[in-house]
């Protein structure tokens, strides 16, 4: 076990407990350091697997990544209100697949996770390097098809 990997983790997982507890009484901060400890033991390799040099140009890529995640999500969001209000329900579910670019696993969950954020779409599974996505009607699917999302992830793990 690297030492380092877990003290960061366990400062991670500290500071989340704090910020989500809000309760800074004996009892919630030692229940947050005993809790932290064990997660931080049980999970530090996973959060700092990857130990190549170009782990802050990952870190800088996923967070100019993220805005244009919110604002594809908030596209979505409107695309499935409007069809849910429409008087005519333009839904057409489908399922489509796809095959991935992405090699690593920890790429392949982002966009997996990406495609779910985004409403109307949800990733049902993944095997080997092929997507099964259901959509809720055409447009989502032929712009998830497109491949911005998966090129923008792509990006973001050196995989372009």
């Amino acid at each position: 076990m690297r030492i380092k990997q877990f003290a960061a983790t366990y400062l991670i997982v500290l500071a989340f407990w704090l910020l989500l507890s809000a309760h800074f009484d004996r009892f919630h901060v030692g229940a947050g350091v005993v809790c932290s400890v064990i997660v931080a033991y049980a999970s530090h390799d996973l959060l700092f697997k990857d130990t190549e040099k170009h782990r802050l140009t990952k870190t800088l890529r996923f967070i100019a990544y993220l805005p244009w995640l919110i604002y594809q999500i908030v596209l979505a969001n409107i695309d499935v209100a409007k069809r849910a209000l429409s008087p005519s329900m333009p839904i057409d579910p489908r399922v489509v697949t796809f095959k991935t670019i992405l090699k690593s696993d920890m790429a392949r969950t982002a966009l997996a996770n990406s495609i779910t954020l985004t409403p109307g779409t949800v990733t049902i599974d993944i095997v080997d390097d092929v997507f099964y996505v259901h959509a809720i009607a055409k447009e989502p699917a032929d712009d998830l098809l497109k491949g911005a999302m998966e090129r923008k992830v792509a990006h973001i793990f050196m995989e372009d």
